[in-house]
């Protein structure tokens, strides 16, 4: 059975195929569309999971949409209504948009794939999030959160999952919100919304929380684990150009104009350390009250708010869960997965389920077609040469390890393309940027020279499984996991052995997907500055042999080179665009930029 789930129209468009449970294909739109969270209609993304599974759009049975667009559509013109006349220009444009496209995401999948409406569902955006996360993790029943923006009305839920069941316990509703809340200090401190909240989380670190105090003047938490927002200092529920109202400027000064974001003011510092402990707070808050409820000690996390690490590694230390998974892809991409795998099974009762473990659902490119591609940008000369002074060759995978692994110990920053691009949005060594974490200059060089991007941002670690406790500080994740001489709850994982059986890291899973910012341990602090952040934290990736063998050599070829069980990962893209997808991608990225080396496939592409 193939089942279609799809999102779009509000954050991030995407596209997943399920059959019987198991991903076949999973893509956000801007990979293809090369718009930088791209919210149109997923066709470019759609048309990859067909072709993926080899089907036509008749051999879909189903075709799900992650949310409900006319309860949606109701929560607009109930808020705006509401707060007339001051909303008038929002609703406006809103009514413009609703009645011109958005309500008729039905009659427009039918028209793309051609196939009837009867096989057309909605799922609810809370829900779609809430299956994402624990239909693909390893517990046979958790206690699952979901926090963002907004969906249709819900802002936050908590549900409980059983075996192939979700039922939602609890919701809050817009207008109050965490992930709007968040995105209001985003704007306020010169970032773009949707796009700079990693921006304050990196920024964090180089401040103090001394305004905390005024943030709890606009947001206070309650015993049951909500929070009220004082809405007097907000304008989002009213406009859809400004965040805050003149009293939120009263309290905490002018906003940052977006052409200092840039800089670590220390005003700009102190308040993304004030928004992201109070953040921390709410949230710890809200999972404590969960697990009073609770049956489980597994949690599951997906929404917006799910992708701030620094928080989940505080969830984990102090929510009282003893695991805890996330979904890689947990903003709107991932209710697309989310959408289609709650009709799998809580619908339609399928009881197979299928543990998560590694992110690569997204296209890839054979040699022969990254030889067709060099070839049709001109860069390929059988002599090796092009007028560019671009040096072509071509290694096999022994070769090609180990002259990256060295090129990298020599200083060279280094663009990899490998395999199927991620699900989500990090870069998980199929599409990344890698150097050397020994060198002290290489954060700025990457920033300045290669990313094009503030100074302040830090760069994750790829490290490797087995050696990742001797250079991070992981002792809180052993101190919360179970006893696994006991099932603990989980699923069988896919392949011969049940989980019980594996011990420590493997089967804890938010570490592939680097949802976690942990302590570096204090004697690998110098040894790796270029990872080490402003706080002596770093968010790693731990890399498994089974699910990225070639990325796994790469790592312990360099190991054996430096004694660095690690390197400097970060995603393969320019500031404002998209993670590459294809060759040409990756070929343009490199040219542009201070990239040294491109590897495409078992091809290297050397200045």
């Amino acid at each position: 059975m193939y089942i279609l789930g799809l999102s779009c129209y509000y954050h991030d468009a995407a596209a997943a195929l399920i059959s019987d449970g198991s991903v076949i294909a999973a893509a956000e739109e801007e990979r293809f569309s090369r718009k930088k969270h791209d919210s149109s209609f997923p066709e470019l993304s759609i048309n990859f999971c067909l072709d993926t599974a080899k089907i036509k759009p008749a051999d879909l049975d189903y075709v799900v949409f992650y949310e409900k667009p006319f309860r949606k559509f109701h929560r607009i013109i109930i808020s705006n209504l509401s707060t007339f006349p001051r909303s008038a220009i929002a609703f406006r444009e809103a009514m413009r948009i609703w009645l011109t496209q958005k309500l008729w995401v039905k009659s427009e999948i039918a028209s793309h794939l051609n196939i009837k409406e009867d096989k057309i569902l909605f799922c609810e955006h809370h829900l779609s999030h809430a299956a994402s996360a624990f239909y693909t993790s390893p517990f046979k029943e958790a206690a699952i959160l979901t926090v963002d923006g907004v969906g249709e009305w819900a802002t936050a839920s908590q549900a409980e999952g059983n075996g192939n069941k979700i039922k939602i316990l609890n919701e809050l509703y817009y207008p109050q919100s965490l992930g709007l809340l968040y995105s209001t200090f985003t704007a306020y401190l010169g970032f773009e919304v949707n796009e700079g909240e990693w921006k304050v989380m990196g920024l964090a670190p180089y401040g103090k929380p001394v305004y905390q105090d005024k943030v709890r003047k606009v947001v206070k938490a309650n015993s049951d684990g909500s929070f009220s927002l004082d809405f007097s200092y907000f304008s989002y529920q009213y406009s859809d150009s400004t965040a805050y109202s003149g009293k939120f400027i009263d309290l905490f000064g002018p906003p940052v104009p977006p052409e200092q974001s840039h800089l670590v003011i220390k005003r700009s510092a102190d308040l993304a350390a004030s928004i992201q402990l109070v953040t921390e707070e709410l949230l710890l808050n809200m999972v404590k009250n969960l697990k009073k409820t609770a049956k489980s000690d597994n949690l599951c996390l997906a929404g917006g708010v799910a992708l701030n690490s620094v928080a989940n590694y505080r969830l984990l230390k102090e929510g009282g869960f003893k695991n805890i998974f996330i979904q890689p892809a947990a903003g709107d991409s991932g209710g697309a997965l989310g959408s289609a795998l709650y009709l799998n099974y809580n619908i339609l009762g399928q009881k197979k389920r299928t543990v998560q473990e590694h992110a690569y659902f997204g296209q890839k490119y054979s040699n022969k077609e990254i030889a067709l591609a060099l070839n049709h940008l001109g860069r390929w000369r059988s002599n090796g040469f092009d007028s560019s002074e671009v040096k072509i060759s071509k290694l096999p995978d022994s070769n090609l390890i180990d002259y990256i692994s060295t090129r990298i110990t020599a200083g060279k920053v280094i663009g990899w393309l490998q395999g199927r691009f991620e699900w989500g949005p990090r870069a998980l060594g199929n599409r990344s940027i890698l150097a050397d974490p020994r060198n002290p200059k290489m954060k700025d060089i990457i920033n300045a020279k290669v990313k094009f991007r503030e100074a302040f941002r830090p760069f994750a670690p790829s490290v490797l499984s087995d050696h990742a406790t001797e250079v991070f500080d992981l002792s809180a994740i052993y101190h919360v996991q179970h006893d696994f001489s006991s099932d603990g709850g989980r699923l069988k994982r896919s392949g011969s052995h049940d989980s019980s059986e594996v011990k420590g890291l493997e089967t804890h899973y938010p570490l592939r997907f680097m949802l976690y910012v942990v302590p570096v341990r204090p004697e690998w602090r110098k040894k790796v500055p270029a990872i080490n952040h402003a706080d002596n934290t770093a968010r790693p990736q731990l890399v498994f042999k089974e699910t990225n063998p070639l990325y796994y050599s790469l790592i312990g070829a360099f190991h054996k080179k430096t004694g660095v069980p690690l390197i400097l990962n970060t995603s393969f893209n320019l500031k404002g665009e998209p993670i590459v997808n294809s060759p040409e991608d990756a070929y343009s990225t490199f040219i542009r930029s201070g990239i040294d080396i491109l590897v495409l496939g078992n091809y290297v592409c050397e200045k």
